[in-house]
């Protein structure tokens, strides 16, 4: 038996399925308290509070520090810290004053350094 439709659906082609746009747009809305959820219960690393306000160096010595002494990292701990830096810099997007972008752009080459990879 196929499953109700809402009365807005339409063919999606690209899935063979029926999507309610709407709905859709309403569900996306409603995404945001994953971010949170996430947050308060994700098993990921613990970093330092307020760590993305410090300066660059501070910034690369403490993701790294962060990095050594967790266990629950996946990846080498190079890619984990500079994964976190990443996730931070892309979640903020255009809200990121440049001169906060500036200052974590640094903190890449800061992390490159003190775990031995070449810096850009």
């Amino acid at each position: 038996m196929a499953a109700p439709q809402h009365p807005d659906a339409a063919q999606n082609s690209s899935f063979g399925k029926f999507v309610c746009w709407g709905c859709m747009i309403k569900k996306k809305k409603n995404n945001t308290s994953w971010v949170k959820k996430v947050q308060e219960t994700s098993n990921a690393m613990d970093l330092p509070e307020g760590i993305f306000t410090w300066s660059a160096k501070d910034i690369a010595q403490g993701l790294m520090e962060a990095v050594l002494e967790s266990d629950r990292t996946k990846g080498t701990k190079f890619q984990s810290a500079m994964s976190m830096l990443n996730l931070y810099i892309n979640r903020a997007g255009k809200k990121l004053p440049d001169k906060d972008k500036a200052r974590l752009e640094k903190a890449k080459n800061e992390l490159r350094i003190l775990f031995g990879k070449p810096t850009q």
